[in-house]
């Protein structure tokens, strides 16, 4: 029972049989406590159950929670390697009673749990309790029999825990294990306690007060508990060992390091190496931050895991290795710890592809960062400092991270001015700062760079989950940072962390709420500025917000489910284009909304209905093939040379999201650069119907389209239509196209015929001769008609021509109130009348301007038909000049 997953599943085992709910690990990016960057300890989950905000099915429950301590004010990367006990990443075992039972029945079963259970013999253990807990100390001497002076009172706050400021807090009574004499250090509580014969194995919390702000507390209706035991540290205890590295777990990854580096892990003394001990405690980091969705990125907890991946791969070079060895180790941890954590078995394939890549950037950075750390460094003596600006320079220039500067001087005995490179990273801030307030149309927004310097880039959560919390870090009002909002006020708001869209990439910015309690602020979108700050744009409805409270992000799901479908349609249309059309297809634009999609490409002609339909039918045989969507982080590079392809008017940084989806054999068949939001599976976008295809400049065409229940509601839509068109002609839908084709041609000749009908009644009456008279000498035909279209008049004007002979012939057509005008001259008149100038004489008097035509037919318009005859006499009174 000492191997480490049999110590977690007896843990869990034992709590569940004492009516525990088993409740799996939370991930490790916290969805329920903004201020920390990584989960941390086991209660943290439960931060809401424990307040009151949230509630479960349950009243008792145990867990073996994931936890990183490697930012922020839980760090403990730099003695990671060092020492016995320091992880970045470890498993923190913890039993919780909400409300439920208290101090008795929590001491209670951690004694026969490690007594009992574990087999821990009794007179290697003590306990500590808060100095002013005698309930707690009487009752370690009455259940578990401990002598008085092995029941230590601490009376500073080490032993007294508090969630924050305000908020729930109580006494801690933690159990200490004996490693004997013969190591060093001294019982908590004495002077040489910082030695490691005493180690702290599980911690106690009795929650039993709330405070209030000004240090009041009060008793808490339901007191409860929270544990937490160390996996490593307990495994240390069941197995034998005093440090943690020598358990079972990282035996494994320490064996599998030695095979991949070809070197031996221990000195000749029998210790093991430090470097080995940093690869696998931070092999264990990498897995799990990116299992839970952390990449390796320049900004917040990116910019963590890339430190430590760093850390590891630096001295895995330390030990001799000159080719990338530390994705080889993943599938060692994945067989290790994968039955526990089935997600790094999901993921196992992204977490050793994105470390490969990862491992041979930094094998560039590192081999000419230490070229010029030697070059720096050279003539310094030992306990010298390296000048601050040389470090600065490194890291800036050649990104090589400052940590792993201290990290390549410490063998030498050297250390970095950290002040100096503090100086030299303010002054690059400051000459940014003078660079954005200087440059003009930006200088409006210099709200945004200010608050990006404060702040730090927005931590993005959105890629895995559609609600979390997130601290308020700025409120803008009309330009102007303010602390308070109340309501009825619009505002723009930034948060630490969110898991809000902010527009960009043609995708549209999430929607949603901004809530606590009865705070509720309504967010109407979301937009990136100053270089990933992500600006919630809304109006406070109910309530008040204050700079630095956390509030729940709650995007609207629906509308964000329509915009992956619509936007991962638009890499499967991309693609299918391309087919359809060839090679030279390339996107130039698009809108991803959640009602509909626009997709912008290069293409010299409109494309037929069946390029259309051809597109259509490929893009939803690969919606059926219902084929995961995956994304991958790579170096810009490396992505452009496996085939990628980048999106029109994005901007690309050194790394890039590489999203994947469908199949073309052994071959994915669209691959895109993106930063967006997707589907999981291509099948989750349902339906893909394009509705439209059109020309936006030369060269360009667009197509327009719907995705999943819009595009089913159009074609129901659709469907309505024609069964209505089908009734009204009292056929089947099936022939109401055929009807539909025929009632077209049967009117297009009726058309025709009516047209010969007016023709002709406009022609009937006295013969042609006689309808002619006299003007300026020649013959003159002057006839109004009405209801004949105008295109009608030249068929009608030569015929009234060739009727009389030699003459001048002027026809009016009025229609619908308005009026036009032909004047047509034999041939041997042209030379003498000029059709054109007779057209506009008429056009004048029917209160038109201009004709035009040859001399010997012309055709002019007016918009008033009342006076069609006013236009004959005027043709006339032109023609006698």
């Amino acid at each position: 029972m000492s191997g480490v997953n049999e110590i977690r599943g007896k843990f869990l085992d034992y709590f569940a049989s004492e009516g525990h709910e088993i409740v799996a690990s939370s991930p490790l990016v916290p969805r329920n406590d903004p201020t920390l960057l990584f989960t941390n300890a086991g209660m943290v989950q439960f931060k809401n159950v424990f307040t009151g905000a949230e509630s479960r099915p349950y009243d008792r429950a145990v867990t073996s929670q994931k936890c990183v301590r490697a930012g922020g004010k839980h760090n403990d990367l730099e003695n990671v390697g060092y020492t016995a006990r320091h992880h970045t990443f470890f498993e923190m075992l913890g039993n919780f009673s909400f409300g439920d039972y208290f101090k008795e029945r929590a001491i209670e079963l951690a004694w026969r749990l490690v007594t009992k259970e574990f087999g821990i013999p009794a007179d290697r253990l003590l306990a500590t309790v808060y100095a002013e807990d005698d309930e707690a100390a009487v009752l370690w001497k009455k259940i578990a029999g401990l002598p008085d002076h092995k029941i230590i009172r601490i009376a500073t706050s080490d032993n007294f825990w508090q969630m924050g400021d305000t908020g729930p807090c109580g006494p801690c009574s933690e159990i200490f294990y004996d490693h004997g004499e013969h190591i060093p250090g001294g019982p908590p509580g004495s002077p040489d306690e910082d030695g490691d014969r005493f180690i702290e194995i599980w911690n106690l919390v009795f929650m039993q007060f709330e405070q209030e702000a000004g240090g009041i507390r009060h008793d808490l209706p339901k007191p409860s508990i929270d544990t937490g035991m160390g996996l490593e540290r307990i495994a240390t205890i069941l197995q034998g060992v005093h440090d943690n590295y020598e358990i079972d777990l990282f035996g494994a990854l320490i064996a599998a390091a030695e095979d991949a580096i070809g070197t031996d892990a221990r000195d000749a003394d029998g210790r093991l190496i430090p470097s080995f001990k940093v690869i696998a405690d931070h092999l264990r980091a990498t897995c799990f931050l990116m299992a839970d969705g952390v990449l390796p990125s320049n900004e917040g907890r990116g910019y963590v895991l890339r430190r430590i991946m760093r850390r590891a791969m630096r001295h895995a070079n330390l030990l001799g290795a000159t080719k990338p060895v530390f994705y080889k180790l993943v599938p060692t941890l994945t067989r290790e710890m994968g039955q526990a954590y089935p997600e790094l078995r999901r993921a196992e394939g992204l977490i050793m592809e994105t470390t490969e890549a990862e491992e041979v950037r930094f094998g560039r950075t590192l081999a000419r960062g230490l070229s010029l750390l030697e070059e720096a460094t050279e003539g310094l003596d030992k306990g010298a400092a390296l000048p601050g600006e040389t470090a600065f320079k490194l890291y800036d220039t050649f990104g090589f991270p400052y940590d792993l500067t201290e990290d390549a001087l410490r063998p030498r005995g050297l250390t970095v001015d950290r002040a100096g490179f503090d100086a030299a990273m303010e002054q690059q801030r400051a000459e940014a700062r003078r660079s954005w307030a200087g440059s003009g149309e930006a200088a409006d927004d210099k709200v945004w760079f200010a608050i990006r310097e404060r702040t730090g880039a927005t931590e993005f959560l959105g890629y895995d989950t559609t609600v979390a919390d997130g601290q308020l870090a700025a409120i803008v009002v009309d330009g102007k940072e303010v602390e308070t909002l109340t309501p009825g006020t619009e505002a723009r708001l930034v948060f630490n962390q969110t898991p809000f869209y902010g527009e960009s990439g043609g995708q549209v910015g999430d929607q949603g709420v901004a809530s606590v309690g009865d705070t509720r602020f309504v967010i109407t979108d979301t937009h990136k500025v100053a270089d990933g700050l992500f600006v919630h744009r809304g109006a406070l409805e109910a309530g008040e917000l204050a700079v630095g409270d956390a509030v729940t992000l709650t995007v609207d799901v629906k509308r964000r489910d329509a915009i992956r479908g619509n936007h991962s349609a638009t890499h499967i249309l991309h693609e299918c284009l391309r087919r359809v059309l060839g090679d030279h297809v390339a996107q130039k634009g698009s809108l991803v909304a959640p009602e509909r999609l626009r997709f912008d490409f290069s293409h010299a002609k409109p494309m037929s209905t069946e390029e259309i339909a051809a597109v259509e039918i490929g893009a939803n045989a690969r919606v059926r093939e219902n084929d995961e969507v995956d994304t991958r982080v790579m170096a810009i590079d490396e992505a452009m040379e496996s085939g990628a392809r980048a999106l029109f008017g994005e901007k690309y940084g050194d790394e890039v999201r590489v999203v994947s989806m469908g199949r073309d054999g052994n071959r994915r068949f669209s691959v895109e650069l993106c930063g967006g939001t997707h589907v999981r599976r291509t099948g989750d976008i349902g339906l893909v119907v394009l509705t439209d295809e059109s020309a936006v400049s030369s060269g360009v065409r667009r197509i327009e389209a719907l995705t999943g229940e819009a595009a089913r509601q159009y074609m129901a839509n659709q469907r309505d239509r024609l069964r209505a068109v089908a009734s009204a002609m009292r056929v089947s839908p099936d022939d109401a196209a055929a009807r539909v084709e025929a009632l077209v041609e049967e009117r297009r000749r009726l058309e025709r015929d009516l047209e010969e009908a007016k023709k002709r009644l406009a022609l009937a009456g006295p013969s042609k001769a006689e309808a002619a008279k006299t003007v300026a000498g020649v013959n003159f035909v002057g006839r109004v008609v009405d209801d004949l279209p105008g295109k009608a008049l030249k068929g009608l004007a030569d015929e009234a021509r060739e009727a009389a002979g030699s003459a001048v012939v002027a026809i009016v057509g009025r229609a619908e109130g308005r009026a036009s005008v032909v004047v047509t001259v034999s041939p041997d008149l042209a030379e003498r009348f000029d059709a054109v100038a007779l057209v506009r004489a008429g056009s004048e008097a029917l209160g038109g301007k201009g004709g035009g035509g040859r001399r010997d037919m012309a055709q002019a318009g007016g918009p008033d038909g009342a006076k069609a005859d006013e236009a004959i006499a005027a043709i006339a009174a032109a023609m006698e000049g």
